[in-house]
Parts: C-alpha cells; structure tokens; sequence
C-alpha cells in the first residue's frame, strides 16, 4: 500500500495519480465525448431512397459536424459580405438551424453546422438567395441564383471532348500509356 502523505507535500506527479484515480471512476457522458470517440449513429436503411444519393450523405452526416463554403455574387467587399452572409444566418436561426459564420475572402464564407443532417436543407436555402452565386458542400459545387450563365455551368460535367482530345494528343506522341514496364527508354 501507498504510504500516507499529507497532501501539502504532493509534488506534480502525485498529483497527477490522484486526478487518474478521481477520472477511473468518473463515468463521462456520451454527449461529453469529442465527436471523433463517439459512437457513430445507427443508419436506418429503410428511409434511403436509391434514385437520390443525397439521401445516403444525409444519414452518414447526421449528428456531425460538417462545413459548407458560400460565395457570394457580384464583386463585393468583405464588409458586403458579412453583411449578406449574416442576413442568410440570421434566417437560418429563425428556422432553428445551428450554424456559425465565417468570413474567408471577399466574397466567400464557411458556413459551419453542428448537424450535418440539415446541410442539404440549407444548402436548398442558400441557393435560392439572389446574392448566392454558388454553395460547395462536400467537394459539389451548387450554383445560386445569383450565379452568371459561366457559373452555372460549373456543376455540369464536361463534354467528351476534352477526353477525346487527351485521348488523341496520347496516340500522337507515340507513347502507349500503361502500368506495365518496358525495356525502351524514351529521350527527353
């Protein structure tokens, strides 16, 4: 057994192995837990529509935090922004959402939410604002109304042609391109 010490002659480490002793039986409560250590919430499968695969990034995001970048439209200084931005998040508190703001540029913001179950529903929102000329939320760019014909274009995919045209410069250059060795070595 530890010898009996008066507690004003602890030292930094028998200080140490007292918290450990008070923290082994200290039950912390899941909701106390950093959001990387608890347990992830169950996925109902049964509310996962196929056709839409939105459905599945809503179940797989809720209860975690999540962020989404806005671009404002126009050419606006950081002050308009903040401006608009704070507009967008004082409507999205009147309608119960959790979100915090934060400006990164003269036209841009992060828009960061403690449920990102609700980022779709908000991202549907911010679209539909005049100012809004796009929303990314998890790598996908949505253009906002305020987006001019070239931004619109951004969430669309490419036409083969850009394909076709590396496809062509490839066999132009003679160079087969494949993840095998060969015994030939080229010249630079």
């Amino acid at each position: 057994p530890p010898k009996k010490k008066d507690i004003r002659d602890y030292n930094d480490a028998d200080m140490a192995r007292l918290l450990e002793q008070w923290e082994k039986d200290d039950d912390i409560e899941e909701g106390d837990l950093p959001e990387h250590k608890r347990p992830p919430a169950p996925i109902d499968f049964s509310k996962i529509d196929p056709g839409k695969p939105e459905s599945i990034l809503k179940l797989t995001k809720k209860g975690k935090t999540l962020m989404m970048f806005v671009t404002v439209s126009g050419n606006p200084t950081e002050k308009e922004t903040e401006e608009i931005t704070s507009l967008w998040q004082g409507s999205l508190f009147n309608a119960n959402y959790d979100v915090q703001r934060f400006i990164v540029g003269s036209n841009r913001a992060i828009f960061m939410l403690r449920d990102g179950g609700y980022a779709w529903e908000i991202k549907d929102f911010l679209i539909n604002q005049e100012r809004c000329a796009d929303v990314t939320l998890e790598g996908q760019v949505y253009p906002g109304k305020g987006a001019d014909g070239n931004e619109k274009v951004k969430n669309k995919t490419k036409p083969e042609k850009a394909k076709k045209k590396k496809d062509a410069e490839k066999k132009s250059n003679g160079v087969k391109e494949d993840n095998r060795a060969t015994n030939q070595r080229e010249e630079l």
